[in-house]
């Protein structure tokens, strides 16, 4: 299936890539946390009002078949970061830290001459557990990575958030998005005079533990309670894009900011069919439900007109697109490199993808085509054909036996290279550094053990530790 777009004028002002390197844009990467397909009222959700991101997507390039780099968190950071499926850099799931080996987009970018921040969620250095503060002593910070500023907390994290500085703690107030978006806008503007901004905000919500204001909550007074609050975190977050292009005017850059934005995973089961816009399965599946999520790219000096396309696209064409629009070295990504670069997709050109999009995680795996999806889990292959049957309520694997046989062998072949990756056969050494941390929770590392009294009279994480230590006692 070609890609398709919408009927009103999605026009894009071509451009030489070789003069756009003089030019180089300010970048924007914006995730939300478990926000599913379907929580936008551009995708037609019943209750949810998300005029910002309406806007953001009406003035860009909006995906209908975008995907997150696997179904839970930390791996489809990895995937933001390398431009690699999550298992090839270690990040095998929730929790489990990013290899120092792996190349990222915020090195690289660094090396081209940018002012690199990373503001909100981290949970790429093996720690679990809610959100704490990022020590200055942790070998993974974001400025392990090539960050020259961060503002971040270890994982999810709700309103009035304490985070870390660079490794010294800070109070805030607030929504925890627009508190994120906040201190990001102001790195921007800050930096923005003197050199070009890359910013990463990856917001701590809507993930439980769901606490909105009241303000946010009202609309959905309704509604169950746990609805009032994670619909109340969604309406804030939307408020902080607004946030964000009000603060990029300001600076005088709204022009040329290149804004990306999607979620980490897909939607929330308890929520209803309506977080994943009806589709099948939830966070943590490798349905589409799992892994498809909002994706929007906002570009006005490029963009012109809302643009809505059916290609096939995910968190791992991130780095690859972005490092072909600024002409990084072509060395500046590691090899084997699981994304594409969708520019001719960004100069309005019919852009097939040329090879599946391929996901490992938990021990699941998918290959993604224009049309048929193929699925391994438990030890069995599904395949559905997403055109006539997007839901994937029947399973052809018997009935297209030609189709199976031939995604089946591409898909082996790549997770025989992903092996390869697990092995460290990418990096120069040849083997993963032994030195890699332990996935583990932060109460029971020693470098929190100095904080651990303060930390424990805070809501969020008194009576999580307190629940921990009993666990452990049993």
């Amino acid at each position: 299936m070609k890609p398709s777009f919408s009927l009103f004028a999605f026009t894009l002002a071509l451009f030489a890539l070789p003069a756009f390197a003089a030019d180089k844009p300010h970048i924007v990467l914006v995730m939300a946390d478990d926000q599913g397909w379907g929580q936008t009222s551009y995708n037609g959700h019943p209750q949810l009002k998300t005029p910002q991101l309406d806007a953001l997507a009406a003035d860009g390039l909006r995906f209908n078949r975008f995907y997150a780099g696997a179904s839970n968190c930390s791996p489809s950071r990895a995937t933001v970061l390398t431009g690699r499926s999550n298992d090839r850099t270690g990040v095998y799931n929730h929790g489990f830290p990013l290899r120092l080996q792996e190349k990222t987009i915020a090195e690289a970018l660094k090396k081209a001459g940018y002012a690199t921040g990373h503001f909100g969620k981290w949970h790429l250095n093996g720690l679990r557990g809610p959100g704490a503060p990022v020590l200055a002593t942790d070998s993974h910070h974001p400025g392990a990575f090539g960050f020259d500023h961060w503002l971040t907390a270890t994982n999810f994290f709700d309103r009035d958030p304490l985070l870390s500085r660079m490794g010294e703690f800070e109070a805030f107030s607030g929504d925890s998005s627009e508190v994120a978006m906040g201190e990001a806008v102001k790195f921007i503007q800050e930096k923005a005079p003197d050199q070009p901004t890359f910013t990463v905000v990856w917001f701590g919500t809507p993930h439980s533990p769901f606490v909105a204001s009241e303000e946010d909550k009202a609309p959905f007074k309704s509604l169950p309670e746990n609805y009032q609050n994670q619909y109340g975190e969604i309406i804030a977050l939307d408020r902080s894009i607004g946030d964000l292009r009000e603060g990029l005017s300001e600076a005088g850059i709204a022009e040329n900011t290149l804004i990306w934005y999607c979620s980490d995973n897909g939607g929330l089961a308890e929520f209803g069919p309506e977080t994943v816009g009806g589709l099948r399965g939830s966070k943590n599946t490798m349905y589409e439900g799992g892994l498809r999520v909002p994706g929007i790219i906002h570009w006005p000096a490029k963009i012109k007109g809302g643009g809505v396309t059916d290609t096939i696209a995910g968190t791992v064409d991130i780095f690859p697109t972005i490092a072909e629009l600024v002409e990084l070295p072509s060395d500046s990504i590691l090899k084997p490199c699981d994304g594409i670069s969708l520019v001719p997709l960004l100069e309005g050109k019919d852009q097939q993808r040329g090879k599946a999009l391929p996901f490992r995680h938990d021990g699941r795996g998918v290959l993604v085509e224009s049309r048929y999806k193929l699925l391994y889990q438990k030890g069995k292959y599904e395949l559905y054909d997403l055109t006539s049957d997007p839901e994937e309520s029947v399973n052809l694997i018997d009935a297209n036996p030609e189709i199976a046989a031939r995604m089946k062998a591409d898909y082996e072949a790549w997770d025989k290279s992903v092996e390869a990756s697990v092995a460290g056969k990418d990096y120069e050494s040849g083997i993963v550094d032994p030195d890699q941390p332990e996935r583990r929770y932060w109460h029971t590392d020693p470098a929190y053990a100095p904080f651990l009294e303060e930390l424990m009279k805070r809501p969020e994480y008194g009576p999580w530790i307190e629940r921990q230590r009993k666990r452990s006692r049993k």
